[in-house]
């Protein structure tokens, strides 16, 4: 049994052949199914002009997730911070917290979740702004800041409420900031793990005690594809396979396809190296074989938190993938 905590990463996947409004009702069931099994929190992620993914209104997923669990705690992972005045971010997230306190998490990227087109037509002065995170952060959390009395401008609701922040990552760049501002920080393991181990180093050595956090606290997310057999799993997970080739290869306007034979791409050396390097930390197989696989992860990392995301194109198969993992946990 792992003795840390798990939680679930959504994006609201659209399957080819599907729409929007589907994959979003699938990441509200994949939400209850999570609350019900005891994982830790469910968090949405921010991306923009992409056909497959229906996350790209953060806070509203965030909302809609909160209304139908209990107890989980749902948040963003993450809201991408260049996009949106921190104003605006705190007077969301303060208003998620003040509809379910104690259940919201505000998790915050550097990167724009898009291409810089659009990342330009979010917000016009995104590369300044991406230059700025540091300060962007603070503006952010300063209101939040009950002690802040003279402050002209505040966020309502928002100022006095108790809304973690975490810092998200997919380079050493964050690590830094996460240890210099002493934040909890999650690390994108699931699709930058050449950065993994140096940015984790970075962040432990660099930590810095606040108010918030007396020592570090690291949560790494992870892929994860879990059936009764390895020979399964490896078969459900073409789907996930075929969605890191269609990136690599620049092909992003198609949805999650089926389970079945992989692309044909994948013989070509430079797009295999590029999967294989992606998928680096893919947990895939038996619930024995990810069990054995995840202990030496966790215990080579020594992470406090494990996040989980799964690219299965059936709903009911992606649920059953989730109640393994959550069985190796709890």
């Amino acid at each position: 049994m792992l003795k840390i905590p798990v939680s679930v990463l959504e994006l609201a996947i659209v399957n080819e052949g599907s729409n929007a409004k589907e994959g979003i009702e699938n990441s509200v069931k994949i939400a209850q199914q999570a609350d019900e099994l005891n994982y830790s929190r469910i968090w949405y992620a921010e991306h923009h002009n992409m056909p497959h993914i229906a996350s790209s209104a953060t806070a509203l997923l965030i909302q809609l997730a909160a209304l139908n669990t209990k107890k989980i705690r749902v948040g963003s992972g993450g809201i991408m911070l260049p996009n949106h005045s921190p104003l605006v971010i705190a007077e969301q997230f303060g208003t998620l917290e003040t509809l379910y306190p104690g259940r919201i998490d505000l998790g915050l990227g550097r990167a724009p979740g898009t291409d810089q087109l659009t990342a330009h037509a979010l917000r016009r002065d995104h590369l300044k702004n991406a230059q700025n995170f540091p300060q962007e952060v603070e503006e952010l959390m300063n209101y939040f800041n009950p002690k802040n009395p003279d402050s002209k401008v505040n966020a309502f609701p928002g100022k006095g409420l108790d809304v973690p922040v975490w810092i998200l990552g997919s380079s050493t760049d964050s690590a830094y900031l996460a240890a210099q501002m002493g934040l909890p920080y999650a690390f994108a393991t699931h699709f930058a793990p050449n950065q993994f181990h140096p940015a984790i180093n970075i962040y432990r050595n660099h930590f810095q005690p606040s108010e918030y956090l007396e020592k570090p606290y690291m949560m790494a997310c992870i892929n994860a594809i879990v059936a009764e057999t390895d020979d399964e799993a490896h078969y459900i997970s073409s789907s996930y396979f075929n969605m890191i080739i269609n990136l690599v290869t620049g092909n992003t306007g198609r949805g999650l396809l089926p389970a079945g034979e992989l692309s044909e791409l994948i013989s070509v050396p430079e797009i295999q190296n590029a999967v294989n390097s992606m998928t680096t930390y893919s947990f895939i197989g038996s619930k024995e074989t990810v069990q054995t696989k995840l202990e030496k992860f966790i215990a080579d990392t020594e992470i406090d938190e494990i996040m989980v995301t799964s690219h299965i194109h059936d709903l009911e198969t992606k649920l059953e993938s989730f109640k393994i993992v959550s069985e190796l946990f709890n």
